[in-house]
């Protein structure tokens, strides 16, 4: 694929985790989950720049424990080893002793620092880690350089999710092709802090591991502490980029001036995930995106915006396809943020409901109808400054109760 020019970021339809430089995968069944792959890694050929952001929730599981301990040595991870089917949280020393387990059995298999070693867990809280399986699992991974290694990957780290998570975009900067990839899973348990999600990013960018951090937590603000499907806030949930330099661009900071178009090709990356695990809330039938313009920031704009799509009152308009605005309103309202509420407009799709907070001409069946997409978008203007910002979010269906009810593994 050619690319044009340095303002150009292009998607990479067959792009996967691998397809940036220096990259390999790999994934396998254990039988920690009864059917499909539970356990994956991804292997840098070399150390990477590294950068994490984590879960708000106060109770941290393990692994995350381990991860901040080895990225705070040196800022730089080779590899990343993820379990689904059981989330060591709440298992106390001995879940301490099994993160680190995995991440010492991992070094041993590919040669490398301890501390190279990144650790990621998702599935039940409160159970023992399984490790007589979980070991002889890491001794058979085989990262490698295919696209079928890479699905592996993405299926292993999945739970409740019923599809895959993956994006891949590339671009131009200093004359150098950048390619930049990411694999995800989230369903349920998500609210706008992270939540019930593992996101893992590649790139072959150089940029150091300062910067990096700096790149990803700037854009996570944006983009999946933006996301919402129950309100709940999990123990477990990071998001990790390595980044293995070997594009060979010239390093990048604040002050290169593509910065900004690499902050935007994180974005794009980070965005794609975070539409595709609200899309797949559990039970969701739609995904609703919520754009708020008018407000006296962006900061401002943003947690409207996530107050709406948050709101069970407007998942459930949403889920039943009826067009009950004022659901809406009241949600703006209780946001907290500066509001005048005289000024207030609200159109569902291309349909104009209320202008400046007042009733405007519709037909309701119109609307009904709209509302019965895969995708409804809601534009509210609160008409008193420039700010602007987005959410995401779904339906709230029967299904995710009966999920809910019987979840295990």
């Amino acid at each position: 694929m050619q690319i044009t020019g340095k303002e150009d970021i292009v998607k990479v339809e067959e792009g996967t985790i691998i397809t940036p430089l220096g990259f390999s995968a790999a994934g396998l069944h254990t039988k920690v989950k009864r059917k499909r792959n539970d356990l994956g890694l991804i292997y840098c050929d070399v150390p990477a720049e590294a950068a994490a952001v984590y879960t708000l929730n106060q109770i941290i599981a393990a692994p995350l424990k381990v991860t901040k301990e080895c990225l705070e040595q040196e800022g730089k991870l080779q590899a990343i080893v993820v379990n689904s089917g059981n989330a060591n949280a709440c298992t106390g020393n001995q879940g301490l002793f099994d993160a680190h387990s995995m991440k010492n059995a991992v070094a041993s298999l590919l040669s490398i620092k301890n501390h190279y070693v990144a650790v990621a867990s998702t599935g039940v809280i409160g159970e023992k880690m399984p490790m007589d399986k979980i070991i002889p699992g890491i001794e058979h991974l085989v990262p490698q350089k295919n696209k079928q290694s890479a699905y592996e990957f993405n299926e292993a780290i999945l739970t409740t999710d019923t599809c895959m998570k993956a994006t891949c975009y590339e671009t131009v900067i200093d004359g150098a092709k950048i390619t930049m990839a990411g694999s995800a899973k989230g369903s349920g348990m998500i609210a706008p802090n992270m939540a019930t999600m593992l996101g893992f990013i590649t790139t072959d960018a150089n940029i150091s591991h300062n910067h990096l951090q700096a790149a990803l937590s700037e854009v996570t603000n944006k983009t999946f502490n933006r996301i919402t499907v129950d309100g709940d806030t999990s123990t477990n949930d990071m998001v990790i980029v390595m980044a293995s330099g070997l594009a060979e661009n010239t390093s990048l900071t604040p002050d290169h001036e593509e910065w900004e178009h690499f902050v935007h090709l994180l974005e794009k990356v980070c965005e794609d995930l975070a539409i595709m695990i609200a899309r797949d809330g559990e039970g969701a039938t739609k995904l609703i995106e919520v754009n708020v313009y008018g407000a006296v920031s962006d900061e401002e704009a943003g947690k409207v915006a996530k107050t709406v799509v948050g709101s069970d009152l407007v998942k459930t308009m949403v889920y039943g396809s009826d067009p009950n605005w004022g659901r809406v309103m009241m949600a703006i309202g209780k946001s907290g943020m500066t509001l005048d509420p005289e000024k207030i407009d609200i159109a569902i799709g291309p349909y104009s409901l209320l202008e400046n907070s007042q009733p405007a001409n519709y037909v309701e069946e119109t609307l009904s109808d709209y509302l019965k997409n895969e995708t409804v978008i809601m534009n509210i203007n609160l008409n008193i400054g420039s700010g602007y910002g987005k959410a995401w979010g779904c339906d709230l269906t029967y299904d995710y109760v009966r999920i809910n009810a019987s979840y295990r593994t």
